[in-house]
């Protein structure tokens, strides 16, 4: 299973990796973390990466698809693979498309987990941190007993600047802009697939490998 997973900040994609991860044993590639190992590890890629990012620059495709290559020839990709993080535009989906090509590992779906933007900012804004354990709440889905105060162990909770209202609404109008065409792109190749990104963790798991083996 070669899979590139899709949805707005706050749709759940990370948590459906991991359960993807366990029942298929295939890798997450997400390109922030192997961009984060590389620089730690001082690879030539890293070095390049870590010179753009120390100017303020964002990291140029050319780099990061360098190390996507790297990592997807690594042997636990040999039975697939989820991209997360990338592609971001149609642009960075063709070069991919090529790359991909070139290894003998193309797509064999985009899954794209939809969810209403309501629901999106009741996720992302409702998001409280506790400031001593750093356990997490949500004020509309799972508050705490008190208000801002944390269950576990009294603290007080905050909510982070990139989790305010504004800021939220920001991040989803990039998404639209940017990332929403990739479902035209993957649907006029005829390998996208979506899902209602609402219910339950397993709910939702259910209905995203029911989506991948096409039942």
């Amino acid at each position: 299973m070669r899979l590139v997973l899709l949805g707005a900040p706050g749709a759940g994609k990370g948590t459906q990796a991991k359960m993807l991860i366990e029942k298929y044993g295939i890798p997450q590639i997400s390109t922030g973390d192997i961009l984060r190992k590389a620089v730690a590890d001082g690879t030539p890629l890293g070095k390049a990466a870590k010179a753009v990012m120390d100017r303020g620059e964002l990291v140029p495709d050319k780099v990061v698809l360098d190390l996507v290559e790297e990592r997807l020839k690594q042997d636990d990709c040999k039975k697939g693979y989820i991209l997360d993080g990338f592609p971001r535009n149609t642009a960075q989906a063709e070069t991919l498309d090529k790359m991909l090509q070139g290894l003998g590992m193309p797509l064999d779906s985009a899954l794209s987990v939809d969810v209403p933007k309501d629901d999106l900012l009741k996720r992302l804004t409702g998001r409280r941190t506790c400031k001593n354990c750093q356990q997490m709440y949500n004020i509309y889905f799972s508050p705490p007993k008190k208000d801002n105060v944390c269950d576990k162990c009294g603290g007080e909770l905050f909510q982070r600047d990139d989790d305010k209202e504004e800021t939220i609404k920001k991040r989803l109008d990039v998404y639209e802009a940017q990332t929403a065409p990739l479902m035209d792109y993957y649907g006029k190749k005829g390998i996208l697939k979506s899902i209602q990104g609402v219910g339950t963790i397993d709910e939702i798991f259910n209905k995203v490998c029911a989506a991948l083996e096409g039942k």
